[in-house]
């Protein structure tokens, strides 16, 4: 997959193209992808993303927006590229480029500069200021602009019956087990293993403490979780606390610390990634110490049992 980031690097022949965030590039985005390279194959063309960066609602409300995405650019490239998407643009959004109609969109960036051949577009897609660029509106002028337009029915993307929103949601509420039935595989957070203050190799339980490399990434709910984790390239099950600590710490500040089942490994400043399989149980405040290593005991056992069910 190509990548660009200044309009006049591009040179794509007989581009067929699609636009839009895809953020988390869940299962409804695959298919726009899949329809992409289909329609593309068809002329001899290549598949076309033309994407945001920032998300167009961190410019828009800048104070407000309160978003947190489903993917880092980093990851969102990787997982449109393992797609098969040939090529994707990602112009830098900001407030003068969120004034422009619909039209000024059309002529200037899709006919102009990259001479579109096929727009492949969902059928209650918008763009454009005040989002007047609609799938009727863009029938309405590509004969005066001469490109196909592709309309992907209601009936193909809703059927998936999925979207961005609704995967913040299930993370959000912990339900990460639904969340991975939209994104077609479960939901992952990268960070880099830092020096925590050792409580858990005290009681038994040694911890994995995560600092998460961009901000912007959604956390799942605080909670225990059953988990996958990759650490330079070898996978093992564990468990995750999401939380506070209620029991050992006053700080009231959240963190994430995984223990990894029969590990033994010096991992700081190691890149692990975290793939969330299920919820075990909220975080809570236990009496004292010996009740949580009783609690962990059960969370472990749990956590086992559910990992075990993804190698049968």
């Amino acid at each position: 997959m190509r990548t660009y980031r200044e309009l006049d690097q591009v040179d794509i022949p007989l581009p067929v193209v699609t636009i839009g965030t895809f953020d988390g590039v869940h299962l409804g985005h695959q298919k726009i992808i899949d329809r992409l390279n289909h329609e593309a194959k068809l002329i001899g063309g290549e598949s076309t993303l033309f994407t945001f960066y920032p998300h167009p609602r961190m410019v828009i409300y800048p104070e407000t927006h309160g978003l947190k995405l489903l993917q880092t650019q980093e990851e969102k490239l990787a997982k449109l590229d393992e797609k098969g998407l040939q090529n994707i643009i990602v112009y830098p959004f900001d407030f003068d480029f969120s004034r422009l109609s619909a039209v000024e969109f059309v002529r200037d960036f899709l006919v102009n500069k990259l001479h579109v051949k096929k727009l492949v577009i969902g059928y209650d897609h918008q763009f454009g200021r005040n989002r007047e660029g609609t799938i009727e509106f863009l029938k309405s002028i590509c004969d005066v602009y001469d490109f196909e337009v592709i309309e992907i029915p209601a009936k193909e993307i809703d059927e998936v019956n999925v979207s961005s929103t609704k995967i913040r949601d299930a993370l959000l509420s912990g339900e990460v087990s639904r969340a991975a039935e939209f994104l077609g595989e479960p939901y992952t957070v990268k960070g880099i293993v830092v020096a925590g203050d050792q409580i858990g190799r005290t009681i038994g339980y040694p911890t994995a403490n995560l600092e998460i490399e961009d901000p912007k990434k959604l956390i799942p709910a605080n909670g225990v979780y059953a988990v996958c984790c990759d650490v330079e390239g070898e996978k093992f099950h564990g468990m995750m606390n999401i939380g506070v600590r209620p029991t050992v710490s006053n700080e009231q500040v959240v963190k994430m610390e995984a223990h990894l089942f029969d590990f033994s490994r010096d991992i700081y400043g190691k890149e692990i990634e975290v793939s969330f399989i299920s919820r075990i149980r909220d975080e809570r405040k236990f009496s004292g110490v010996e009740e949580l290593i009783e609690q962990l005991k059960s969370d472990e056992e749990t956590a086992r049992n559910l990992l075990l069910e993804l190698v049968r």
